[in-house]
């Protein structure tokens, strides 16, 4: 499933700033991912996301970010794999949940699609999708970068905010391993 058909005025918007580029606009979609969108909502409520760095880019591929020193929860990963019906699919503009080899290791990481990357789908949690800054996008993941494929020069995010729309959503459910 594309995301297009997800867009409604009353999902929540995020704005990520990154300086000296410009924004990305995205709509978080509970109904597809509702632990990872509560995740994401608590962070960049609490600033988390200020002043962290994209610090992962492939061309053609993704560029990721919220790689931070705080501690965060674990959620469960929302994807097909580990159980759970996400039917979205990874296609230019998609925000996803990055994780370790562990299914249920998702935190604070995230990742914007700069292109399609089916292999994705079904293992990684989708949870809303770009509706403004495409071109913010192409000029981060064409960025020169190492052999870690980290930016040569910091890409900053300067901050996130999120509107709402006037509801409220709880705060996300941690994973606890037995």
């Amino acid at each position: 499933m594309s995301y297009q058909h997800l867009l409604n005025p009353e999902n929540p918007e995020v704005t990520i700033q990154i300086k000296g580029i410009g924004k990305i606009v995205l709509q978080l979609f509970e109904s597809i991912a509702p632990n990872s969108v509560h995740n994401f909502i608590h962070l960049a409520k609490q600033g988390y996301y200020t002043n962290l760095v994209f610090h992962r880019i492939i061309t053609g591929f993704m560029i990721q970010g919220g790689w931070g020193e705080k501690p965060s929860c674990p959620i469960k990963g929302e994807f097909r794999l580990n159980g759970f019906d996400n039917p979205l699919k990874h296609v230019r503009g998609v925000i996803s949940m990055a994780r370790t080899s562990d299914p249920n290791s998702q935190t604070t990481q995230f990742f914007i699609m700069h292109q399609n990357a089916p292999h994705l789908d079904g293992s990684y949690a989708g949870f809303g999708g770009v509706t403004e800054g495409f071109d913010v996008i192409d000029q981060v993941a064409t960025r020169p970068r190492d052999g870690r494929d980290r930016p040569l020069e910091d890409v900053v995010i300067e901050f996130v905010t999120v509107d709402l729309k006037g509801k409220s959503y709880p705060d996300p459910v941690c994973y606890i391993k037995n």
